[in-house]
């Protein structure tokens, strides 16, 4: 069992990109490239599960052990602590915006979440608010004078979606394990054509407005570096190696059965792993990735936080 699931683990974060749109002067400004002030700064979110930090109410983000090294209880996050999302704001040195969620009782100066995990860029095998329906929800809150054009024009908004897309569609009537091969195929395309497509709308609309992070090096470089210092340190963690290990095939950390027995066993240490279950990373798994991106981050934004 141990060896399908990390089959599945080096498989699953690799058809994903990273697309971050932002209007590059109004953002510089923010960033800090002409001032130190980034309290006009919002980061807009969008996408699934791995960015999602909090919308999926009725999911396994909300049942223990989630959060359990962050923030110590089950708070709506696909894994043990911080994700993507948490890094990125940290690292445009704001707070993480409020899930949408939770906007009634959040404050939304920072920007807002639509994300939710498990859906994509069309309909998928969660029957949540996918991409064109958390976007329309974004148009909503506009046109509500929640958020005013110049919010929009000195924001981030980040992008994470169609790993749930290209599931559905490549394992219809299929087994998982007989297909790693394609999704890995699927997945390499995917990102060609992503950044082809990415290319064509800067040259249509004359800015560079959109730009693209690679998750799919930044997945492979982390896990090999961990791989590499294990050879020297044997107490490291395999970082192919879910610390939340489900008894059967599948992503629900935290499933019990009718008599409320664990579906499931823990690592010893959380906060080491690599990644949490069998498709999304741990705290520490985001940590060595966003420590990929940020040589790309501090490109678009034009100066190193």
């Amino acid at each position: 069992m141990m060896k399908q699931n990390q089959s599945i683990m080096t498989l699953l974060p690799l058809f994903l990109i990273l697309v971050i749109s932002t209007e590059v002067e109004g953002a510089k400004k923010s960033y800090g490239v002409y001032n130190n002030d980034n309290n006009s700064l919002k980061l807009f979110v969008f996408g699934d599960s791995y960015v999602d930090t909090g919308n999926f109410q009725n999911s396994g983000a909300y049942k223990i052990p989630s959060g359990i090294t962050f923030p110590g209880y089950p708070a709506g996050r696909f894994g043990n602590g911080r994700v993507l999302t948490d890094y990125l704001a940290s690292y445009l040195k704001i707070e993480t915006p409020t899930a949408y969620a939770l906007k009634n009782s959040s404050n939304l100066q920072n920007g807002i979440n639509f994300a939710y995990g498990g859906t994509g860029v069309l309909k998928t095998l969660v029957d949540g608010p996918n991409l064109t329906v958390q976007i329309d929800s974004f148009e909503q809150l506009i046109k509500q004078n929640v958020y005013s054009k110049s919010d929009v024009q000195t924001s981030i908004v980040l992008v994470n979606a169609g790993a749930n897309d290209y599931t559905k569609f490549v394992l219809k009537d299929k087994n998982l394990f007989d297909c790693i091969d394609l999704l890995d195929l699927v997945s390499r395309d995917h990102n060609k054509m992503m950044l082809q497509i990415v290319e064509d709308l800067n040259k249509e609309i004359g800015k560079s407005v959109f730009k693209t992070l690679d998750l799919y090096s930044s997945f492979l470089t982390a896990i090999q570096t961990i791989q590499k210092n294990r050879k020297e340190n044997s107490t490291i963690m395999n970082p192919l190696e879910p610390c939340c290990a489900l008894e059967s095939v599948g992503y629900n950390c935290g499933k019990v059965d009718d008599k409320g027995e664990k579906k499931y066993t823990l690592c010893e240490k959380p906060e080491l792993s690599f990644f949490w279950d069998n498709a999304h990373p741990s705290q520490n798994g985001w940590y060595s990735v966003f420590k990929q991106l940020e040589p790309s981050l501090s490109q678009i934004t034009g100066k190193n936080f």
